[in-house]
């Protein structure tokens, strides 16, 4: 049972990973006409997520676990936010970036306290990726601006697709 769940969890966090790395790359493609002061931290986010998505490979290939279902709906999805958002500028940019984040760190730590004791395997993938993510989020935090039109409109709107999307993940 706690393998099982450790596969899923693993799963539906490598899907996570490709839809970020995909709004990264939407992001860094339209940032340079709408954030350029932006893209050199959008590249090292994109790096980031590049080795977050490796990491979670390199576990179920171990495992012997195919990619999620979800795994294109994600890439998919995050590409559309990153080019959305980025297209609105510097304050979207931000705004999307805290509001995912603030939703994947709430689900590692349940999924930490899930695993812990159960999956140390699953556990300690998921417990690697989790400093980055915090930067992300507090990067992202840091860069709203207060009263920006923004952050009140898509903050919402990006924490429930984001919520959403993991919810389908682990279902599939």
């Amino acid at each position: 049972m706690s393998t099982r769940l450790g596969d899923r969890i693993l799963k539906v966090d490598h899907a996570g990973e490709h839809g970020a790395v995909n709004l990264y790359r939407a992001q860094i493609l339209v940032s340079r006409w709408t954030a350029p002061h932006m893209t050199p931290l959008l590249r090292r986010f994109l790096e980031h997520e590049l080795g977050h998505r490796a990491l979670f490979l390199r576990h179920m290939e171990a495992r012997g676990v195919r990619r999620c279902r979800s795994y294109a709906f994600c890439g998919l999805g995050g590409w559309a936010l990153g080019l959305l958002t980025a297209l609105l500028g510097p304050a979207a940019i931000a705004t999307t970036t805290f509001a995912v984040e603030s939703v994947v760190l709430e689900h590692l730590t349940d999924q930490m306290q899930r695993l812990q004791g159960a999956d140390p395997d699953a556990f300690d993938a998921v417990s690697r990726i989790v400093a980055e993510e915090q930067e992300h989020h507090d990067h992202g935090q840091a860069a709203m601006r207060a009263g920006a039109f923004w952050p009140p409109i898509l903050t919402p709107i990006v924490r429930a697709s984001t919520e959403a999307v993991i919810w389908l993940g682990m279902r599939l």
